[in-house]
């Protein structure tokens, strides 16, 4: 299964300003680039569903020209949730309680369907009079069109342009077009290697599909076909790469679960964000560990 969360957590976060430029300009105008701070992820029991959740990233930010910080709280969401407002306002009031900042929520909708417009609203009210209009800033990709992002000097376009509507037939095209911007950026490895690996996540073609990604990979200029053409290449050694790093933590969850019992949600998920360094690491520790507040304190100590 594709791991959406962690996908988009890892874009987001890398390229957290570049989001704002290119969804929020008006938002990424207002901030000192060299005051952003990821906050530690925030873990709340779910009354309604009796779930423990995980707000997805939390930012502070200074802005320009004042003393005072703000905070933004991003959720990416892959899939259709009934009263998923009613839970955003939960957060944002929970994060307001515990902070006690101004708090800018935005979601980003990244499923394939369905395609109607979701809500970005929760409302209370009794009668004529309105006693709660909290709202949300809404991207929704499956409703934004891949076309108006092409000229878009911009890493998330790269990455994002995968997610967006597009027509079955032109799902090669699409891939080809994200490419050829992404060589245009000129970014480093490591970087050009998390968007690449999140278009070809998305973006998976076909053998019929494969050959008319190479036809319009060959109507682009030389310089950009080579560059396309080594940014591909590597994707065989990174899916070994992460085939060993999936095998690997997979195997350490379940030792966890065999030693400690069923894993929290939270942990679990913690866990799952693990580097293959670290995975190791607890692959080493979980045989001292005799239940789980042994694990939780070690998790602690690793932070």
């Amino acid at each position: 299964m594709t791991d959406h969360d962690r996908l988009f957590k890892e874009l987001l976060s890398t390229f957290f300003i570049e989001f704002l430029e290119l969804f929020l300009p008006e938002i990424a105008e207002q901030i000192d680039p060299t005051s952003i701070r990821f906050l530690q992820q925030e873990y709340f029991a779910d009354l309604t569903s009796g779930e423990e959740k995980i707000v997805d990233l939390l930012v502070e930010v200074q802005q320009l020209g004042a003393t005072a910080a703000f905070l933004i709280h991003l959720e990416a969401q892959s899939f259709s949730e009934a009263n998923f407002a009613r839970r955003m306002f939960f957060y944002f009031s929970i994060l307001h309680q515990r902070y006690l900042q101004r708090i800018y929520p935005i979601v980003i909708f990244s499923f394939d369907k369905p395609d109607r417009q979701e809500n970005n609203r929760y409302m209370v009210k009794f009668g004529d009079r309105t006693i709660l209009d909290f709202n949300f800033e809404a991207i929704q990709l499956n409703r934004l069109n891949w076309r108006d992002y092409l000229s878009q000097q911009n890493p998330v376009a790269a990455a994002l342009m995968a997610k967006m509507r597009i027509e079955i037939n032109d799902r090669p095209k699409v891939k080809a077009e994200c490419l050829r911007l992404l060589a245009t950026l000129r970014l480093d490895p490591a970087r050009t290697r998390l968007i690449s690996g999140f278009i070809d996540t998305y973006l998976r073609l076909n053998t019929q599909e494969e050959q008319v990604f190479q036809s319009e990979v060959g109507k682009l200029e030389t310089t950009e076909q080579e560059q396309i053409m080594q940014i591909t290449t590597t994707w065989m050694e990174q899916g070994i790469e992460q085939g060993i790093e999936q095998g690997e933590r997979s195997l350490v969850l379940r030792q966890l679960t065999r030693r400690v019992g069923e894993l929290p949600e939270g942990v679990r998920s913690q866990v799952e964000l693990f580097s293959l360094y670290e995975i190791e690491a607890l692959g080493e520790a979980l045989l001292d560990f005799t239940n789980l507040s042994d694990l939780e304190q070690w998790l602690i100590q690793q932070t």
